[in-house]
C-alpha cells in the first residue's frame, strides 16, 4: 500500500517582501547614521558639548522607524486602507495645531514642529505618506469614474490643496512641491484627463510665482541659484560651499571624517546638504553608490506597483516610490546647484527624526506591497499606468 504524504501548509511567520528593496532601505539608513555623526560631531560639540548629540537623537528615530517598518510589513498594506481617511483628518488637525503659538515650535524662523518630549515631530513629513495612502484608496475605488472632473479631479486637488496651504503657512515650500508632484503622478497614472491636469498646472503657475516673488527670502534663493559665485559672501554662500566640497572630494574623497565643509563652512551640513559632505569625504565613488541605491529603490518600487495584486497596492506603491524618488532627486539637484534651495531632507540619510521615521514607515508599506502575488496590472486595467506599461486595453 502506497502512502500519500500531504504537505501541511503552515501560516507564514515572516511575510514575503522584496529583499533588494529591504537591503537598499537598510543601507541608506546605515549610511545616514554614519554620515550624520561625521557631519554633526564638531557642531554638536560646539553647541551642546556632546559630539554624539545629533547621532543619539537620530538613533532613537531610527529605532522607532524600524519598529514601524516591521509592524507595517507584518500588518500588511490592505489593513491600512480603512485608516486612510481617519489618518488624513488627524494629520490635517496636527498641521493646524503646528500653527498655534505655544503648541507649534519655531526653529530657523519656521513653525513646523510639535514637541513630544522625547522627540520633535513634524506633521508635514507624515502628511506626505498619508496623502499617498488617501489618494491610493480613492483612486482604487473610483476606477473609471476617475475621468469625471467632479469625481476624479476636483476632490483630490481640494484635499491636496488644503495640505499644501497648511505647509506653506509653515514656510515649507519644499514639502508643498513634493505633495503636488505626488498628486500629479498619481492622478496621471489613475487616468484623470490630461486637459484637467494641464489646466490645473496653468492655474498653479502664477500662484507659485506669487509665492516666490512675493517672499524676499525665496526670491533671494532664486538670485543665489542663478549666479551663486557673484553672491559668494552673501546669499550664495551655502551653494558655493556645497560645490566646493563636492569638487574637493574628487574621485575617492578626503576620507571619512576628513571633510572641511562641515567645519562651520557649510550650513545645514548634517541635514539638507549632507550629500555634499558625503561627496567630499567619499568622492564620486560614494555619490555613485548613493545614487545607485536610490535608483534601486525606484526600480523595485515601480516593480512592486506593477506586480501588486490589487489596485490599492498598485497606486500605493507608485505614490510612495514617487515620493521617495522625487524628494531624493530634488535634494541632490539642490546640492549640485541644479535647483534653488528647498529645505528638503535626503530620504533615510539626512538628520531629522520626523523624516526618518515616516520614510521608514513608508518603506514598511512598500515592502508589504512588494510581497503581493499575482499582479494587478497584468490582469486588469489601472487606466493610464497599465496603458503606459503596454498592457492590452
Amino acid at each position: 500500500m502506497s502512502k500519500t504524504t500531504t504537505a501541511t501548509r503552515r501560516p507564514r511567520l515572516v511575510p514575503a517582501f522584496d529583499p533588494w528593496m529591504l537591503a537598499a532601505f537598510l543601507l541608506l539608513t546605515g549610511l545616514g547614521l554614519v554620515m550624520v555623526y561625521s557631519a554633526s560631531a564638531v557642531t554638536a560639540e560646539a553647541r551642546v558639548h556632546d559630539q554624539f548629540y545629533y547621532l543619539k537623537r537620530q538613533l532613537v528615530a531610527a529605532g522607532i522607524g524600524l519598529a514601524l517598518l516591521l509592524l507595517l510589513v507584518q500588518l500588511g498594506y490592505r489593513r491600512l486602507e480603512p485608516l486612510a481617511v481617519p489618518l488624513l483628518l488627524a494629520v490635517t488637525v496636527a498641521l493646524v495645531l503646528v500653527l498655534v503659538p505655544g503648541i507649534g515650535k519655531v526653529a530657523g524662523g519656521a513653525r513646523r514642529w510639535i514637541d513630544l518630549g522625547f522627540i520633535r515631530f513634524q506633521p508635514a513629513e507624515a502628511a506626505k505618506v498619508i496623502l499617498v495612502l488617501y489618494l491610493a484608496r480613492s483612486l482604487s475605488r473610483k476606477k473609471e469614474r476617475v475621468r469625471m472632473f467632479s469625481i476624479g479631479f476636483l476632490p483630490h486637488v481640494a484635499v491636496t490643496g488644503l495640505l499644501v496651504a497648511l505647509v506653506i503657512a509653515e514656510k515649507d515650500l519644499g514639502t508643498a512641491v513634493i505633495l503636488l508632484l505626488v498628486l500629479l503622478v498619481m492622478l496621471f497614472a489613475g487616468g484623470v484627463k490630461l486637459a484637467y491636469l494641464l489646466g490645473g498646472l496653468l492655474v498653479a503657475l502664477p500662484i507659485a510665482w506669487k509665492l516666490v516673488a512675493g517672499t524676499p527670502y525665496r526670491m533671494a534663493r532664486i538670485t543665489a541659484f542663478l549666479d551663486p559665485w557673484q553672491h559668494r559672501d552673501g546669499i550664495g554662500f551655502q551653494i558655493v560651499e556645497s560645490l566646493l566640497g563636492i569638487g574637493n572630494g574628487g574621485w575617492f574623497g578626503q576620507g571619512l571624517g576628513e571633510g572641511k565643509g562641515k567645519l562651520f563652512y557649510l550650513p545645514a551640513a548634517h541635514t539638507d546638504f549632507i550629500a555634499a559632505v558625503i561627496a567630499e569625504e567619499t568622492g564620486l565613488l560614494g555619490m555613485s553608490v548613493l545614487s545607485l541605491l536610490f535608483a534601486l529603490l525606484v526600480w523595485r518600487g515601480f516593480r512592486a506597483a506593477w506586480s501588486a495584486p490589487d489596485a490599492f497596492g498598485c497606486y500605493l506603491a507608485l505614490g510612495l516610490t514617487t515620493l521617495v524618488g522625487s524628494q531624493a532627486l530634488v535634494n541632490l539637484a539642490v546640492v549640485l546647484g541644479l535647483l534653488p534651495t528647498k529645505g528638503l531632507t535626503l530620504p533615510f540619510v539626512s538628520y531629522g527624526g520626523s523624516s526618518l521615521m515616516t520614510m521608514l514607515a513608508a518603506a514598511g508599506i512598500l515592502l508589504s506591497v512588494s510581497g503581493g502575488q499575482g499582479g494587478f496590472l497584468r490582469s486588469q486595467r489601472a487606466p493610464r499606468l497599465a496603458a503606459a506599461a503596454g498592457s492590452p486595453s
